[in-house]
C-alpha cells in the first residue's frame, strides 16, 4: 500500500509538470516562442520520466512485519523439470524451471535519513529465479533456466540507477541486492524465504524439503 501511494503521489507530480508545460507551450506571443517551446518540451519529457518512475516504484511491496517475502513450492514436471509456485500474500504465480538447484534474487529498498524519520517502510521486489544442474557438463550444455519475476518498463529502473557508482541517493534511498544461493529442488518440497539481517533466509517447511537438503549436503 505504501509503494502504491508513493507511485500515485509521483504520478500527481508528473501531472503537475504536464500542466505547467502545456501552459508554457500554449501561452501568448511568438517573441519567446522558441524558448517557451523548448522549455515546454523538456518539461513534457520530464513528466514522462516521472510517470515511468512512479510505475517502477509501484512494482515494489512493503516488507511484511514477519519478514516473510515468499513461499516457494516445487512439483516434478518431468526429468529435472519442476513446476514452481511462488506465494506472496494472497498472490500466487506459477512457472517452470529446469535443473536440480534453485536460486532467488530480490531487490530491497531501505530508507535512511528523512525517509526513515518519517516512517517509510522497507520495500522489496522479487527479481528472478534461476535453475542450475548439479552436473557441470549438463549445465554447460543446457540453456540458461532463468525466469524474470519483475521488469522495469522502458529502461526506467530507479533501483539500478541508485546502485550505479556515483549516483546520488538524495539522502533517502539505500538500494540493496539480496539472494538465496542455490538450494535443491525436489518433488513436493516447500521453502519459505524471509528477510534476515544478513540477507535472505530460506527455510524448509516440509519433510520433502528437509530430505532434499540432507541428501544434497
Amino acid at each position: 500500500m505504501q509503494y502504491d501511494g508513493m507511485a500515485w503521489g509521483i504520478g500527481l507530480l508528473a501531472l503537475l509538470v504536464f500542466l505547467v508545460s502545456a501552459r508554457i507551450l500554449l501561452k501568448g506571443s511568438w517573441l519567446l516562442g522558441w524558448l517557451r517551446g523548448t522549455c515546454g518540451l523538456l518539461l513534457l519529457a520530464a513528466g514522462g520520466v516521472i510517470i515511468l518512475l512512479a510505475q517502477d516504484l509501484g512494482t515494489y511491496s512493503v516488507v511484511p512485519e514477519n519478514k516473510l517475502l515468499v513461499t516457494i513450492g516445487f512439483e516434478a514436471d518431468g526429468p529435472q523439470r519442476y513446476r514452481v509456485s511462488l506465494l506472496q500474500g494472497p498472490e500466487e504465480d506459477t512457472l517452470s524451471l529446469d535443473g536440480d538447484l534453485w536460486q532467488l534474487d530480490a531487490r530491497l529498498f531501505q530508507w535512511k535519513s528523512l525517509g526513515e524519520l518519517i516512517g517509510l517502510k522497507p520495500g522489496y521486489r522479487l527479481e528472478k529465479i534461476t535453475g542450475r544442474y548439479l552436473s557441470i557438463e549438463q549445465q554447460q550444455q543446457s540453456l540458461s533456466s532463468r525466469v524474470a519475476l519483475a521488469r522495469s518498463r522502458y529502461g526506467i529502473d530507479l533501483w539500478s540507477w541508485l546502485r550505479m557508482d556515483g549516483a546520488p541517493d538524495f539522502y533517502l534511498f539505500d538500494a540493496q541486492a539480496r539472494r538465496v544461493n542455490f538450494l535443491p529442488m525436489a518433488d513436493g518440497a516447500v521453502y519459505s524465504v524471509s528477510l534476515a539481517p544478513t540477507g535472505l533466509l530460506a527455510t524448509p517447511l516440509n519433510q520433502a524439503a528437509e530430505e532434499a537438503l540432507r541428501n544434497w549436503k
